[in-house]
């Protein structure tokens, strides 16, 4: 009887065994069992589509030529012809002074210079005079009739009425030239535009009186022509090596969100400029306007393109940027890998059963078998030397791997794939997470 019961009870015992046993494997080979934390992955997807390097800068809208026009003379304004915004050619007059003083420093010039002419012609009738007295007495001089002490004296005389017609003239002409100035100064009386163009400001009003004792005060400031300015740019040291004459430039305003407007690189001026330490250099962007959207002192940013690609492989700066420690390879060494869940995502891991994640040896000439250096050029601070290349560690079937690929073109983000073994939708990893680095300024061999 006891034999039929042990019969009936032995599989069933068998079974509750070995499920026993397989609950207690998974248990023990399970990394939370041992106080260990699966690893995490932050990864970014590779991308495609263009990319264009580029050196960003903010300057300001101004016209390509402003006159500022003063007055030459003072004086009441009585006449203003042009206001703000106002076209204007070249010679109208857009504003007039009181002429009244100046009219009657026109006539006081006009009576000195009459003055300086009778003078003048009084001096030729003594210089007539003095020649005809030393002609007679020269005649009674031969006659013996008079001493030759009268005629010295007469000589003398007629020396002095020369010299007086010779001063008579210089005073004619000084006279001249102060009616000349006094008739020049009215005519600044009478302002006029200097160019075509348009008024951008206007700091004078009908009765307000203007000095011009020390600097022409400040009358209209006009702008030549709004159909074609120029942005000032402010461009740091460290990027103006890169820009050239006739460098294509992109720019916004505030003023017209969302849209873009293009210009041309002119000029990069070699005269520095030095705010708070910080050097910068005015890069003069020509820029068309014809339908005058864009005003003066309008703040533009402005993007240089200094090389563009059109359809580019686009590798994220933030995978480049990835370098693991020490305990961070190590941990992706030993099998905790993870399952890919697409990019940005966080891909979480647990200990295999002995399998290697990113395990390479080298093969090149070194031949010594040693992990990640065989062949390699390592260089002088320790680290694998991969010369124009770059490591990235790509996330594959949920192991990790490094792939070492050559950059090109940057636009700050991201760079252009020259060279190496990805595609577009490959997940690479940017951060690992839930390995305790005990030194996590070191780094290691990814090999």
């Amino acid at each position: 009887m006891a034999n039929v019961h042990l019969k009936r009870w032995l599989p069933r015992l068998i079974i509750l065994a070995l499920i026993g046993g397989g609950v207690a494997f998974l248990v023990i080979k399970k990394p939370w069992a041992k106080g260990e934390t699966p690893i995490t992955y932050q990864t970014v997807s590779v991308g495609k589509g263009p990319i264009a390097a580029q050196v960003t800068a903010s300057g300001t809208l101004s016209a390509r030529g402003t006159v500022v026009v003063g007055a030459q003379v003072s004086g009441r304004v009585v006449e203003i012809h042009a206001d703000f915004n106002d076209q204007v050619k070249k010679g109208q007059v857009i504003a007039r002074l009181d002429e009244s003083v100046l009219q009657a420093q026109i006539d006081q010039a006009t009576a000195a210079y009459n003055l300086a002419l009778a003078n003048q012609r009084k001096s030729s009738v003594q210089v007539v005079d003095a020649e005809r007295q030393l002609k007679r007495q020269k005649t009674l001089q031969d006659q013996q009739l008079v001493a030759g002490a009268s005629v010295e004296s007469v000589e003398v005389n007629r020396d002095v009425a020369m010299a007086s017609l010779s001063a008579s003239k210089a005073q004619v002409q000084q006279a001249a030239a102060n009616l000349k100035q006094t008739r020049t100064n009215l005519s600044y009386a009478t302002i006029t535009a200097p160019v075509d163009g348009v008024v951008l400001s206007r700091s004078v009003d009908v009765g307000q009186t203007v000095a011009a004792s020390l600097q022409a005060p400040t009358l209209f400031t006009i702008a030549e022509d709004l159909s074609r300015m120029q942005i000032d740019t402010a461009v740091a040291e460290a990027d103006v090596g890169r820009l050239a004459d006739g460098m294509k430039a992109t720019f916004t305003v505030d003023a017209f969100p969302g849209k873009q407007f293009d210009g041309v690189v002119r000029q990069v001026r070699n005269a520095p400029t030095t705010t708070s330490g910080v050097v910068t250099y005015d890069a003069v962007i020509d820029v068309e306007n014809k339908d005058k959207t864009l005003r003066p002192g309008m703040t533009a940013n402005v993007t240089f393109v200094l090389a563009q690609v059109a359809d580019a492989i686009k590798i994220p700066n933030a995978a480049l940027r990835f370098k693991p420690s020490r305990d961070q390879v190590t941990a992706m060494r030993g099998g905790r890998t993870g399952r890919g869940s697409g990019s940005g995502g966080r891909e979480r891991g647990e200990r295999g059963s002995g399998g290697s994640a990113g395990r390479e040896r080298g093969s090149g000439g070194g031949g010594s078998g040693r992990e990640g250096r065989g062949g390699m050029r390592m260089g002088a601070d320790g680290r694998p030397d991969f010369g124009d290349k770059k490591p990235v560690w790509k996330l594959e079937d949920g192991q990790p791997k490094m792939v070492l690929v050559k950059p090109g073109l940057s636009d700050g983000s991201t760079t252009e794939l020259v060279e190496g073994d990805l595609k577009p939708g490959d997940l690479l990893i940017t951060e690992v997470s839930g390995v305790k680095a005990s030194a996590p300024n070191r780094r290691v061999s990814p090999f």
